[in-house]
């Protein structure tokens, strides 16, 4: 996840340590800094881009409330920092809140990853004393044009008050938006929205070619494009800075931002402010997909992101979670702690390798068949990662 508030406009927001990892607190490498853990695969919208390829029906299989605590037991054990409950639609979990109390009294931090339709102002309210962190507002888009791409009328409105509902009950939220045709078409009127709104927080997602995601990538925007997205992105967070405004602007899923917004501070801000930047992004380390982040689904299997539902590690039903996560018998697991020498040529080469590390390899494997194969989201060009005389 790339802050470009932090690293372009030099801003701070408090909790940035649960988002890059750097907690400070002598854990080893292997433990992840975030788990993802779709905590239903049941939703009451049918979102096109649908990662979990989630439905409005019930799943056999879930963890249940006794599996899902021992799981959270066991991740506390393992010193996991922060989880994000996510779906499907979390809110649709009866005991969602009593699961987010449990981890909370395991101190455990926790996000929420919802389409926001469910929020009221009571349950905005609960979200609060439960003790969530934030909670990313899933959108596809702006307007009731949209409401195709939810599957249903009304959606958007309704995802609208849910973050209105966060703000009053002061219940920190944000945006959450996938890049696509359309979102990408309507990026003025979505920071448009999110300052008339005085949402405190928008993150950009690229595309990933994942369960709904998969069957249409003819959505998915060109290398061109997604470069004029990003410096649109980019331009908007300055301004948005320059007037005093609070936002704080990610974009997340391309590690090509990264050294998009590199060379953009080199080449604007000075040789100074570029290495404080490629200190930082360095120190983030790029792609950690099986290192630092990792998924657990919604029947208890896990995998190195949310995205790789393809390569399964194991189960915590019938192990706890850190001995999965430590076990590299699995070859992609074993590859991707030690990733570089598996990566495409292209990759190796580049001089950006350190804050990419190879980018998205779920996105790589649908596009290429090979699991280490290219991203084909990288747009950066031959020029732009060739290595410096001397480097």
């Amino acid at each position: 996840m790339l802050n470009i508030s932090q690293l372009l406009c030099g801003t701070t927001t408090e909790p940035d340590g649960l988002y890059y990892g750097r907690q400070g607190d002598g854990l080893p490498e292997e433990r992840p800094q975030v788990v993802a853990w779709t905590t239903t695969r049941m939703c009451n919208l049918h979102c096109l881009h649908c990662y979990s390829d989630s439905f409005d029906r019930s799943y056999t299989g879930e963890l249940t409330t006794e599996e899902a605590k021992a799981m959270l037991r066991d991740m506390a054990a393992f010193g996991v920092p922060l989880i994000v409950l996510s779906g499907g639609e979390p809110l649709y979990r009866e005991d969602i809140f009593k699961l987010a109390g449990y981890a909370r009294s395991l101190n455990i931090h926790i996000n929420l990853s919802t389409n926001g339709t469910l929020i009221s102002p009571r349950v905005a309210n609960i979200i609060r004393e439960s003790g969530f962190g934030y909670v990313g507002i899933n959108l596809y888009g702006l307007g009731a044009m949209y409401d195709k791409f939810y599957g249903k009328v009304g959606a958007f409105d309704a995802a609208l008050q849910g973050i209105r509902n966060c703000i009053a009950a002061g219940q920190r939220v944000g945006l959450n938006i996938t890049l696509n045709r359309r979102t990408a078409n309507s990026l003025p009127s979505i920071f448009d929205l999110v300052e008339k709104e005085g949402i405190p927080r928008v993150c950009f997602y690229h595309l990933a070619y994942t369960g709904r995601g998969r069957r249409i990538p003819e959505d998915a925007i060109s290398n061109d494009e997604t470069r004029a997205a990003v410096r649109y992105i980019f331009k908007r967070a300055l301004d948005f800075h320059e007037r005093g405004l609070e936002t704080e602007i990610l974009t997340a899923g391309n590690h090509a931002d990264a050294a998009h917004l590199y060379l953009k501070v080199e080449r604007e801000q000075g040789t100074k402010r570029g290495a404080d930047a490629w200190k930082s992004l360095t120190s983030d380390g790029g792609n950690r997909s099986g290192v630092t982040t990792g998924h657990v689904d919604n029947t208890g299997n896990v995998h190195p992101d949310q995205f790789s539902w393809s390569v399964n590690l194991g189960n915590v039903k019938g192990r706890p979670f850190g001995q999965i996560w430590q076990n590299t018998d699995h070859p992609i697991m074993a590859g991707l702690k030690d990733r570089r020498g598996l990566l495409p040529a292209r990759c190796q080469s580049c001089r950006f390798l350190e804050i990419c590390n190879g980018n998205l390899r779920a996105r790589a494997e649908f596009a290429t068949g090979d699991f280490w194969g290219i991203d084909p989201a990288c747009y950066l060009t031959e020029q732009e990662i060739k290595k410096r005389s001397g480097a």
